[in-house]
């Protein structure tokens, strides 16, 4: 009898403690769950208004000048065109592109495509825009409606320009020039810098034909890009007047909140879309102070639960289930420790690895004044390679490269790491030009000694093309970006210039000489 009731105790114990904790611990879910929606509906909201001011800010960039053209064409329609009424015209589209900050300017333009008037008062010459877009489609289109073009270089100065432009017509009906207002695409940069969008999230304007006009952040290949196969325009913008989406992007992976909206009066759409991650930020530190106070308090709950069952439980048991636990947070803690530092695939150092080092290797020469090189490889034809044998083909041709390319660690400091996908990176200290390229040789050599079929290689092997860039001297204003750009441009090289094969930066000791098939 007294041990069923001792029994009775301890489990009544145990279930008391248990049910407190679950209760705290559904409530802590509960309660932070809701948190976090709510973030994301303000986040929602937040991109919503930002879309919505985009849009009445493009309507009203694009109304304005057309408001101008409407004039101008209506002038031009009842005014004979002598030189006297031109010059004052021109005087007149000179002081509406100083009054209204977006436009780059005025023109008109006669039939056969010549500028006869512009408010820059450029001296056309024989500067003709008869193979312009707009000058095209007007030709062809009757109606007098406004049309807005792809972006496009200004004749004038080079900069980058959309223009919204009307059709003129003779008295007959036939076609008599165009009237056309460009308008700077700076002009909406400068407007979208205003909006604090977080590091990773992104502002655009873009035509209903999907043309990108305008981006923040600009990447090198924004203006014009076609968005026909991007999720935000494809699933949502070719559809919807507007809305609100979470797509995650297939370029760099960054799930985030898009809001997007059609433009009342022009064929165009803005988007403006928020990193999750960034939304959620917040969120997570009032998560991780929650949970720190949730463990607090169950630790305490614990605590006097096991006083309470330890009266009636034997010391060797508590110990042994200590110890334990014990050896089990340790195991994870050294897994944790190795999962944070290497690539899971490869066994290499991975991405944060190599920042690290980056970052540690970089103050270390800096201090000593000593050279700082880089190997960057990427695998020849890989996707090919997948194509051919399949992903887990694939991952074991990166595993035994990546034993190639470890062997190219021949000091304490040097760092193989994968820096993503297929690109993997040699990091040497204090390793000048000459040394690193050999280094990089010697690489490659074993990498094709290995003998890995590739039918889609033209060597029938796996190869690696690989970019080598040196500090000589590291100082205290280079940065690692820097190092990277050098490595990876010559990377380029050496892959438009044949593959399989070395090539250096310019500030190397060396530039490119081919490895042997």
């Amino acid at each position: 009898m007294p041990h069923k009731k001792q029994t009775y105790v301890i489990f009544l114990a145990k279930t008391l403690v248990i049910l407190a904790c679950a209760l705290l611990v559904v409530l802590a879910v509960v309660t932070d769950w809701r948190a976090r929606k709510q973030q994301l509906q303000e986040a929602g909201t937040t991109s919503h208004n930002i879309a919505l001011a985009l849009a009445r800010h493009a309507d009203d960039t694009f109304r304005q000048a057309d408001t101008t053209l409407v004039f101008l064409a209506e002038r031009l329609l009842h005014d004979e065109r002598k030189p006297a009424s031109l010059r004052k015209l021109e005087a007149f589209l000179a002081q509406q592109t100083m009054e209204l900050p977006q436009l780059h300017g005025l023109f008109v333009i006669d039939k056969d495509g010549k500028w006869l008037l512009n408010s820059r008062q450029y001296q056309a010459g024989n500067v003709n825009s008869r193979d312009r877009e707009y000058y095209l489609y007007h030709r062809q289109h009757e109606d007098l409606s406004p049309h807005i073009s792809m972006p496009v270089q200004s004749r004038a100065n080079g900069e980058w320009i959309v223009t919204i432009s009307r059709r003129l017509n003779g008295a007959d009906g036939s076609f008599d020039g165009v009237v056309m207002a460009a308008i700077r695409i700076t002009y909406f940069s400068k407007f979208y810098e205003s909006f604090d969008i977080g590091d990773d999230g992104a502002v655009i304007l873009a035509s209903n034909q999907g043309t990108l006009l305008v981006r923040r952040p600009l990447m090198n290949d924004s203006i014009g890009k076609s968005l026909a196969e991007a999720a935000i325009f494809r699933d949502h913008a070719a559809i919807n007047t507007s809305g609100t989406a979470r797509i995650r992007s297939s370029q760099d992976g960054v799930t985030r909140i898009n809001s997007y909206r059609h433009l009342d009066r022009y064929p165009l759409f803005v988007a403006a879309a928020l990193s999750e991650q960034e939304v959620l930020a917040s969120w997570r530190s009032d998560v991780l102070l929650h949970v720190s106070g949730l463990i607090v308090l169950l630790s305490l709950l614990g605590w006097l639960g096991g006083r309470l069952i330890r009266q009636i439980e034997l010391r060797v048991e508590a110990e042994n289930k200590a110890n334990h636990a014990r050896e089990h947070v340790e195991f994870l803690n050294r897994a944790l420790q190795n999962l944070a530092t290497q690539d899971g695939l490869t066994g290499l150092g991975n991405r944060r690895c190599f920042d690290e080092e980056m970052a540690r290797a970089l103050r270390r020469c800096a201090r000593e004044g000593k050279p700082l090189a880089l190997i960057m490889m990427d695998v020849d034809f890989f996707k090919r390679y997948n194509d051919t044998y399949g992903h887990l083909a694939g991952d074991e041709c990166l595993r035994k490269l990546s034993q190639a390319i470890r062997q190219g660690q021949k000091r304490e400091g040097d760092l193989a790491a994968r820096y993503g996908g297929e690109e993997l990176v040699l990091l040497l200290p204090d390793c000048d030009g000459d040394n690193a390229r050999a280094i990089a040789e010697e690489t490659l050599e074993r990498i094709r000694a290995l003998q890995l079929p590739h039918q889609g290689n033209s060597t029938g092997i796996v190869t690696v093309s690989a970019g080598v860039a040196v500090l000589d001297a590291v100082s205290e204003g280079d940065l690692a970006e820097s190092l990277i750009g050098r490595a990876d441009k010559a990377l380029y090289l050496a892959k438009s210039t044949g593959r399989n094969r070395v090539c250096a930066s310019e500030a190397s000791t060396d530039t490119r000489r081919p490895m042997p098939a």
